[in-house]
């Protein structure tokens, strides 16, 4: 796919932080970054410090926006749903209201499809047709392509595999900074502190976070049978902590054949979920969305 010279505005909207850059010619040329406001129970709050982040990055000839959100999403209307790290947005309007304010276009889809369109283009699936991106950190998400498209529905809700039940909850509970912190009672960052001091406790818990998330690798192969996951978010950096177990539970899928066929990589460049972004709003604008149905 070739990447419009034209400006364009990538923003990853993830659960602590807010993350903005101007894209031309697939380079981010301009970054902004803020925090996720710590008040978040008032949508308003976050909208505000949204717009103030890509106001940092905004140029008078901007060509869009696009924008990647960690929940479903209305893409026809520009409407959020249900994030659930912010607790205030259950059905909020966000095209019209960016749009009344920046006077662009502005087009929204789940973060994680813009991860994984990132990693499809630029990174580290730009040789595979049929993968699923993961992205670890304060949640579980994925994006799924297949036959080098990026499936997708009325919703943005295609691959939410860490909505899945799984032992006492669902796999986002063992699959992210949540299991650190609902079973070590630590988050993610200072797992990997301990981890890196070689600290019994943090490899342990590191070793049981490996173990899960293979299973849920396993799953994922049930389902959609990629030849390889590609793994991001701020906990798969540490994967030397848990890689081992992770493959161990992934041995024991039971077709060996796909086995000698699966990969297992990881995401090498910075801000692909804003590149992203980005290209998601290139493809919508030249009515070339590469996604297909559900």
């Amino acid at each position: 796919m070739n990447i419009s010279k034209d400006l364009v505005i990538g923003v990853d909207l993830g659960a602590t932080n807010i993350r903005a850059g101007l894209v031309e010619d697939a380079k981010i040329i301009k970054y902004a970054d803020s925090r996720v406001p710590v008040d978040s129970n008032d949508a308003n709050t976050v909208i505000e410090s949204l717009k103030n982040t890509i106001e940092q990055v905004f140029v008078s000839h901007v060509k869009g926006i696009g924008i990647g959100i960690p929940s479903l999403v209305d893409r026809k209307h520009g409407i959020v749903y249900d994030v659930q790290n912010i607790p205030s947005w259950k059905e909020v309007y966000l095209k019209s209201i960016l749009e009344v304010h920046f006077k662009v276009p502005v087009f929204l889809d789940n973060d994680c499809n813009c991860f994984t369109i990132g990693e499809r283009l630029y990174g580290q699936g730009k040789d595979y047709l049929n993968f699923v991106g993961i992205t670890l950190g304060t949640g579980m998400g994925a994006g799924i392509i297949n036959r080098g498209k990026l499936i997708n529905d009325a919703n943005c809700g295609s691959g939410e595999f860490g909505s899945i039940p799984y032992l006492n909850g669902i796999y986002e509970d063992y699959c992210s900074g949540k299991f650190f912190k609902t079973f070590h009672h630590q988050d993610g960052e200072k797992a990997s502190e301990a981890a890196k001091n070689n600290e019994p406790s943090a490899l342990k818990a590191y070793e049981e976070f490996g173990k899960h998330l293979g299973n849920a690798i396993k799953t994922i192969m049930f389902s959609v049978d990629p030849e390889m996951v590609i793994l991001g978010g701020s906990i798969a950096k540490s994967h030397q902590y848990f890689e081992k177990s992770m493959l161990e539970e992934i041995g024991k899928f039971p077709y060996p054949n796909s086995l000698k066929k699966f990969k297992v990589l990881y995401s090498s460049l910075e801000n692909l979920s804003i590149l992203g972004a980005a290209a998601m709003f290139f493809d919508v604008t030249n009515n070339n969305l590469k996604t297909i149905p559900a």
